[in-house]
């Protein structure tokens, strides 16, 4: 390994690592609802009030948590957060949705969630409780919100662009469409779409370029890393380089198939919880690399990005699922690993 693992402390099902900009503070996202702050400078863990009541069960629950860069300051004070959950609808339905509130600090550990309002809601609300997504990330200019809709396991709807279910939306950061959408002209929540044709997206970051990659869970193989492309439809569930879970067979991906080309898939599944691009010094053989916190993969999957290609370099294995990943402020890397009494870990070059 390439870096020494400090056991920082120990959540219950996290889902979500971030700093607040400018700060040595991270804050976690408990699964079944509870937001914990953690002091990295001295290890200590508070938790936060305010969080929103979730639909727990399944992959549902609280889900990510983000913060404006353009907020970066030395002190937590007061400051604009973004959360994403499951929330319950009728008829035994539910659906992700985002909401934004203020962050209030007193000290670094002591924090509450003042006037947390829905802004975002996925649509429709449908049964079962998978494939949410509802990952956050702000545009490298701080004046756009994308968030991460999955399809619900409901495949289908991911080709269709009356709803948001297997999108990426683009929005203002008050949660309403962005201007310049690719399908703006058409209202209603296709107003919203960015991208389309994904299944479950479980992570999104930018490169130094300003370009937007994701990664998301294929069926049985077929994990993508995808460069996201205005109004491009990248083909589930008509095209997949894996299969059905039943073992029916998906067309694959092929160059003249009218869908945007994934710049690297995996058969078997590394199974992503979660994607940075680095950008730190700490670990200068990453810079500009995609790392990804593998769940049935028990890794770190680290891959190189050349143009609009990708390739796996390596991967760097740990004993446990990996749910999350961030990058601190001095370019150490923190990962949360999967389930309950997992580690939060700090790995620091050797």
């Amino acid at each position: 390994m390439p870096f020494a693992a400090e056991k920082v402390a120990v959540f219950n099902e996290p889902w979500a690592i971030a700093f607040a900009p400018g700060t040595g503070v991270l804050f976690v996202t408990e699964k079944a609802g509870t937001i914990k702050v953690v002091d990295t400078a001295t290890g200590s863990v508070g938790t936060v009030s305010g969080a929103p009541t979730v639909d727990f069960g399944g992959q549902g629950g609280l889900g990510d948590v983000a913060f404006l860069p353009a907020e970066a300051s030395a002190t937590l004070g007061r400051r604009t957060i973004y959360l994403s959950w499951a929330e319950a609808g009728e008829a035994d339905t539910r659906g992700a949705v985002v909401g934004k509130g203020t962050l209030v600090c007193s000290a670094t550990t002591t924090c509450a969630i003042e006037g947390l309002n829905v802004i975002w809601r996925q649509t429709p609300k449908v049964t079962g409780r998978g494939h949410y997504s509802h990952r956050i990330t702000f545009s490298p200019d701080g004046k756009y919100l994308y968030v991460a809709s999955g399809e619900r396991q409901k495949m289908q709807p991911a080709q269709d662009t009356t709803n948001t279910l297997g999108t990426i939306v683009r929005l203002n950061l008050d949660g309403t469409p962005a201007a310049g959408n690719p399908m703006a002209d058409k209202g209603g929540v296709t107003a919203e779409i960015w991208s389309y044709g994904h299944r479950n997206i479980l992570g999104m970051d930018w490169d130094a370029e300003g370009r937007l990659w994701e990664v998301e869970h294929g069926p049985a193989g077929g994990d993508e890393l995808n460069l996201v492309k205005p109004a491009a439809n990248y083909g589930w569930p008509v095209r997949s380089n894996g299969d059905h879970y039943n073992g029916d067979p998906i067309p694959d991906h092929a160059a003249d198939d009218g869908f945007a080309q994934p710049a690297t898939s995996w058969n078997p599944v590394i199974a992503p919880g979660d994607m940075l691009i680095y950008s730190g010094d700490m670990f200068p053989t990453w810079k500009g690399h995609a790392l990804m916190a593998g769940l049935a993969s028990q890794a770190i999957v680290d891959v190189a990005i050349d143009g609009e290609t990708a390739r796996e370099v390596t991967r760097h294995e740990f004993d446990r699922r990996l749910r999350s990943i961030a990058q601190g402020p001095d370019g150490a890397l923190w990962v949360a690993e999967d389930g309950e009494d997992a580690n939060l870990l700090k790995l620091t070059a050797r």
